[in-house]
């Protein structure tokens, strides 16, 4: 028995949902991207920290994840293990008046709705961006004047090695798209943020506000990633990319969106491949233009 067949045995034993030769492409908001020597749903701590030590033990890389929006996935997939995070870390509770516990693997969508429920200002900003709670405190997610530093202070995590611990406050690091966790190699299990109570109705208005900005302006209808590129100094990649008349431009089946520039949308077939050389592409013809170099947002994740 090999190093993924001894994980996808313990994985049966620990009763977590597991499949090899996955393809990536059904876990992440681009479609893209090969398969996975093991995909494993770990539902609880205990099963997250177990199949991260074994892993460990048997030297087979492992790889954390909420539902995939911020990653291109290679072609040729991931070699290791993918743990998805599902069960308890899809869990949002209120511990304090003002203060929610939110899994990683939660909605962000689920995350604004608990707090419209509860009359708790302060998330609305992300209301309407496709990705997970922890994936929003990984990169500092911001959108419309709001910022996850702004109510975050403090994640629950796992650290490489399967054990738990948590930063706070300044520990986070939090700046622009960037936390502790964009290189300590440990997993957000779960957030910690501090709302302020408000009124249902203003809450509600200002999520509606906020989502109907983004229908006209962003092609959520489309698989994409997201924004792909970082806000370089001074200026706006979309307006820049459009600038340079790159708007609908496309390699294979990836488009630059002709809703807004900022974005590569997968036109249905779209590869890993055409996805890179597009954005080489991009980046080449906007830093002759304009002299700006764009540097990526998403993760580029395997071979």
């Amino acid at each position: 028995m090999d190093q993924i067949e001894q994980l996808g045995a313990m994985a049966q034993q620990l009763g977590c949902a597991y499949s090899f030769h996955e393809p990536m492409s059904r876990h992440t908001t681009f479609r893209i991207g090969g398969p996975a020597d093991l995909f494993v749903s770990a539902g609880s701590r205990e099963c997250l920290s177990q199949m991260a030590r074994r892993a460990n033990e048997l030297e087979v890389p492992y790889l954390v994840i909420g539902n995939g929006s911020n990653m291109l996935v290679s072609d040729s997939g991931i070699r290791g293990m993918v743990i998805a995070l599902t069960g308890e870390f899809n869990e949002i509770t209120l511990p304090q008046p003002q203060q929610v516990r939110c899994g990683a693997g939660a909605p962000l969508s689920a995350l604004c709705t608990f707090a419209l429920e509860h009359s708790l200002s302060g998330a609305e900003f992300l209301w309407g961006i496709p990705g997970t709670a922890g994936g929003a405190a990984f990169m500092n997610a911001g959108a419309y004047g709001g910022e996850m530093k702004d109510v975050l202070f403090s994640c629950e995590h796992m650290t490489h090695d399967g054990e738990f611990g948590v930063l706070t406050g300044e520990a986070l690091e939090l700046s622009y798209r960037h936390s502790a966790y964009s290189y300590n190699q440990s997993a957000i299990l779960f957030l910690n943020l501090q709302l302020c109570a408000g009124d249902q109705e203003e809450i509600r208005a200002k999520m509606n506000d906020l989502i109907g900005r983004r229908r006209s302006k962003q092609p959520l209808e489309m698989p994409s990633a997201g924004s792909v590129f970082k806000r370089p100094p001074d200026h706006f990649a979309g307006t820049l990319i459009e600038q340079c008349g790159l708007k609908g431009q496309s390699v294979g089946g990836a488009a630059v969106s002709s809703k807004h520039a900022g974005f590569i949308v997968n036109q249905g077939d779209a590869t890993c491949e055409d996805v890179l050389r597009l954005i080489s592409v991009i980046q080449s013809t906007v830093f002759k233009q304009t002299g700006v170099e764009l540097e990526c947002e998403i993760r580029k994740i395997g071979q």
